[in-house]
């Protein structure tokens, strides 16, 4: 664990934590994490419950609090804020709701360590028994529309267990505030040629009376297809013309276009 710690430390990595009114499982979270690094932002996202006391009894994590409730996204907005202000040059998020383990922490570092600058998705086993069948073909549906948006392919692109390496994602601007900014995130990561790569990851799934989610199925569902519908059409429009061109321009290597196709041509 030692060791650990001294990674998170070297590598200005921090733990980010978005809450809502987790306060039953949260204690326990942050206990968790807490033995691989003392380097922890909660972000407390309005909660209404018991979440602020609680946070009281941990003075060594950073905490962002406001109200009211704002969305995921914003509060992983505020969370990315607050890690530059603290020098950090990436974060992991985790959720506050059990799902995750912290004793996987260790293979983001693992895996950073060949993909530097890269998000890292924890990609969960979504075909386990105890996965919900909305949160399956949710996320089918989420990494298909991914794939067109980006022409990149990814196993879970719902997860919330991720590594951000946020300097590199300060330059990029965001419009989202709920849930779907964890799409919108990692599509204009890839246009701006952020690497995306994965580490499997375990996931816990509370029996259904006891899980809490958050995810409005209709409200938020509604959203990630706005947000999918303009992602393509921008994809279509503009980012799939450019990066056309500037692959002509790359292979062309300083001849002009009129060269390169007129050899193209007589090459058919």
């Amino acid at each position: 664990m030692t060791e650990t710690k001294a990674i998170f430390r070297e590598k200005k990595i921090g733990v980010l934590v978005p809450t809502y009114n987790n306060a039953h499982t949260l204690v326990s979270v942050l206990e968790s994490i807490l033995q691989y690094t003392d380097q922890v932002i909660v972000v407390n996202d309005g909660s209404t419950d018991r979440t602020a006391v609680l946070l009281q009894d941990f003075p060594i994590i950073q905490v962002v609090h406001y109200a009211p409730n704002r969305g995921k996204g914003y509060a992983l907005r505020h969370g990315f804020k607050r890690a530059l202000e603290l020098g950090y040059d990436y974060v992991i998020s985790i959720d506050s709701d059990g799902q995750h383990f912290a004793e996987d922490l260790p293979k983001f570092l693992e895996k950073l360590e060949s993909h530097p600058g890269a998000i890292i998705m924890g990609a969960r086993n979504m075909d386990q028994a105890s996965v919900p069948g909305k949160s399956s073909f949710g996320n089918k549906f989420s990494n298909f529309w991914f794939k067109v948006e980006t022409g990149l392919t990814l196993a879970d692109t719902q997860t919330g267990y991720r590594l951000y390496p946020v300097r590199l994602l300060s330059s990029l601007a965001f419009v989202t505030e709920k849930f779907e900014f964890e799409i919108e995130v990692l599509v204009r990561a890839a246009w701006a040629g952020i690497e995306i790569t994965e580490v499997p990851v375990r996931v816990f799934y509370a029996e259904k009376e006891k899980r809490v989610s958050h995810f409005r199925p209709f409200r938020d569902f509604s959203r990630i297809s706005v947000l999918n519908t303009v992602l393509v059409t921008w994809a279509f429009l503009y980012i799939k013309p450019r990066d056309f061109f500037r692959s002509i321009k790359k292979k062309t290597s300083g001849k002009s276009f009129a060269t390169y196709f007129y050899n193209r041509v007589n090459l058919t």
